[in-house]
């Protein structure tokens, strides 16, 4: 299926590694140009080199913290005068720590909501203008399944990515008449350091792995580039009209109706 994302110009955040690096490198290797974005300006280039060769297509890193308004601002100004154009925005941003609700002061939910609610905010507001100008736009943005099933000792990640979710609604209302989608892609368990990270020191990680997997219907942890080709589809011509959704991607791991 050719997904039409040839010269489209795709924004990727916290893209040197795990599902972010996974994005960039599947839509650029549908065609599109991509810039991606992290804290880590070492590992960024290094990661847009990577993409760049696998995909023959060029890549931009630009370091940017997206917690930081004014790197923000400076990392969209920088984008959209690269190609003079912005088409697809991916949010996407590490989650914040776990823990009981009881242990979290005023400084972790802030940092939180800078992190992973507000970042989206500021970063769709600033994309708008550009999108608007093409006459079309995707706006997705990564988030989580806990808003779909409570995650033990998830409260910061659930509470800013509900956030998430109810922003995206909005805006997929309001931003319809320009030709913009907006929609929410909330993974499961997918295999990325995040996860591997969840494992307890002294506990063998393939064991580990295998026991959390045994609650999922097919019965393995997702694949980084599993999750990434949904992207891919939301960002392309043929989702067109898909607007204002929150889809899964979890191996059937929740079986809410709703």
């Amino acid at each position: 299926m050719n997904l039409h994302l040839t010269n489209k110009v795709a924004i990727v955040l916290a893209a040197s590694k795990g599902l972010g690096k996974a994005i960039a490198t599947s839509l650029s290797a549908e065609g599109a140009k991509v810039i991606i974005g992290s804290r880590d300006g070492e590992e960024l280039a290094k990661t847009a080199a990577e993409i760049q060769k696998l995909t023959g297509n060029e890549v931009v890193a630009i370091p940017v913290d997206v917690s930081s308004g004014y790197e923000i601002k400076n990392f969209i100004e920088q984008a959209a005068a690269k190609f003079g154009r912005i088409d697809i925005l991916l949010n996407n941003a590490g989650g914040p720590p776990f823990n009981k609700f009881e242990n979290f002061d005023d400084d972790a939910w802030q940092k939180a909501f800078e992190l992973n609610l507000l970042s989206v905010a500021r970063t769709s507001r600033l994309v708008l203008p550009h999108m608007q100008k093409t006459g079309s736009g995707r706006i997705i943005n990564i988030i989580s399944g806990s808003v779909k099933a409570v995650l033990a000792s998830s409260v910061l990640s659930t509470s800013m990515r509900m956030g998430v979710v109810g922003m995206a609604k909005l805006m997929a209302d309001e931003f319809g008449p320009y030709n913009i989608t907006v929609n929410n892609v909330a993974p499961g368990m997918i295999l990325t350091d995040r996860l591997k990270h969840t494992i307890p020191q002294g506990i063998d990680l393939e064991q580990a792995l295998a026991e959390k997997a045994k609650n999922i219907p097919l019965g393995r942890i997702g694949k980084p580039e599993e999750l990434a080709a949904l992207v891919a589809f939301l960002a392309s011509e043929q989702a067109a009209y898909i607007s204002g959704t929150t889809i899964q991607v979890d191996g059937g791991a929740n079986r809410s109706i709703f």
